[in-house]
């Protein structure tokens, strides 16, 4: 279920189905399915995103929504917005406890680089991080299989409501 990749990058792949998700193991992951990378700007300042299991799960993202501006101070799971898919209208909670530095604006008129650059221009925010217990790829992707049965079950629970 997990593959290093065969490429020139160093990524690992998570197959969901016969769906490819694959994690670059350049960044950290927080357990709400987000990456987490330094800023190029600034290494104090953590840039996060939807992984690829997130952002196949959530399909279609189009509509993102924050309940706070930045700054701000945040508590670990404290619920900070919503986005709505094809799939799920889901709310949206902090990865770890911080200050929230800004938001990438270009995603509130445009959410699709979420769907299309999601380890890229798809980022979603920028925190300093008090402390975090972020995963490895490796790590993020043995708790994705750990995961992986229940969430199917849910997805063809979802699809037969």
């Amino acid at each position: 279920m997990i593959h290093e990749s065969s490429k020139s990058d160093s990524n690992l792949t998570f197959m969901m189905g016969e769906f490819e998700a694959e994690f670059p193991d350049d960044r950290r992951y927080a357990r709400n399915h987000m990456w987490a990378q330094a800023a190029n700007d600034d290494p104090s300042k953590i840039r996060f995103g939807f992984t690829a299991y997130a952002v196949r799960l959530l399909q279609d993202v189009y509509f993102l929504d924050w309940m706070l501006d930045a700054p701000s101070s945040l508590a670990e799971s404290q619920e900070i917005g919503s986005i709505e898919s094809k799939k799920a209208e889901s709310a949206l909670y902090a990865p770890g406890s911080g200050q929230l530095v800004q938001f990438n604006h270009t995603l509130m008129e445009d959410p699709s680089a979420i769907n299309t650059d999601k380890y890229g221009a798809g980022w979603l925010f920028e925190m300093q991080i008090q402390q975090s217990d972020f995963l490895t790829a490796r790590q993020y992707l043995e708790l994705l299989a750990e995961v992986w049965d229940r969430t199917q079950r849910t997805i063809k629970g979802q699809l037969n409501e």
